[in-house]
């Protein structure tokens, strides 16, 4: 019985084990709301199922893998802090009693007859993207140096400044879009003004400061995954692109001159209009 119990130990502990591990816990959270949103008809809960099941599996990570106690601790505040924040926000304004976002209708409407299937299909991207975007935790976790080095406190200082950043710019866009008389327009308060997308450049912004916390650590190039994954995903396939599609078609012009002057992805200052040069 005790061998047997030092082998399950062993196995669980091993970096592979908890990985795929955490991909079959996934697999099976995304089965049950590609499930929930055949009957809701609202994808946007593929969105939440990512960020709760990202604190998840990290949690299974602190639980099982080595590493210093203070350092898990510091890991359980980052990943609760950052996805605990996105998973309510995107809760109360897109999922609990709310349409389903118009980049996900316009999907379905392309997939047609085979909907329910790409459906699940995308579901199914999203287990695999949680156990992906869980690896820099993992690799933070397993760090064997002292916690707190100049590196991790580096790290941390630019963890703060983004994920505070990401928080201010979903306030300011909803707080923009909550007055009905800003329906059709285009909000340029705060970061806004700097950026057409501030909310996806401090969201990619918060995954290098993994990087920064493990680099030189053994495997520490598996946190690149963050900033990496984040940024092609954001600027190039399911973030800015749908986004922009979508803004055109609700805004029209005040969209486009706000495209003509306002970078779309790093915060900078406005260019004048073409009219105006």
């Amino acid at each position: 019985m005790t061998t047997t119990s030092g082998i399950i130990i062993l196995m669980s502990s091993d970096p592979l084990s908890l990985v795929l591990s955490g991909y079959g816990a996934m697999v099976l959270v995304m089965l049950g709301l590609w499930a929930v949103q055949l009957r809701t008809r609202n994808a946007s809960i593929a969105d939440v199922g990512f960020c709760f099941g990202l604190i998840a599996v990290v949690l299974w990570y602190v639980r099982e893998a080595s590493g210093e106690t203070e350092r898990k601790l510091l890991v359980i505040l980052m990943v609760s802090l950052y996805a605990g924040r996105l998973g309510f926000f995107l809760l109360f304004h897109r999922v609990i009693s709310k349409a389903e976002d118009a980049r996900y209708q316009d999907l379905r409407r392309s997939w047609g007859t085979h909907e329910r299937w790409r459906m699940f299909g995308y579901f199914q991207v999203q287990a695999a993207a949680v156990t992906a975007f869980s690896l820099p935790f993992l690799v933070v976790i397993q760090n064997p140096r002292p916690p707190f080095g100049f590196g991790e406190l580096a790290g941390l200082l630019i963890w703060i400044g983004a994920v505070s950043a990401e928080a201010v710019s979903d306030w300011q866009l909803s707080r923009f879009r909550a007055r009905p008389w800003n329906r059709q327009r285009v909000c340029r308060d705060g970061f806004w003004y700097w950026s057409r997308h501030p909310n996806y450049f401090f969201e990619w912004l918060h995954w290098w400061a993994y990087v920064v916390m493990a680099v030189g650590a053994p495997g520490w190039p598996l946190t690149l995954i963050g900033p990496i994954g984040m940024g092609w995903a954001l600027i190039t396939v399911s973030g800015i692109p749908l986004a922009e599609r979508q803004a055109l078609k609700t805004r029209g012009q005040d969209y486009r001159d706000y495209q003509e002057t306002t970078n779309a992805f790093v915060p900078w200052k406005p260019k004048r209009p073409i009219s105006q040069r």
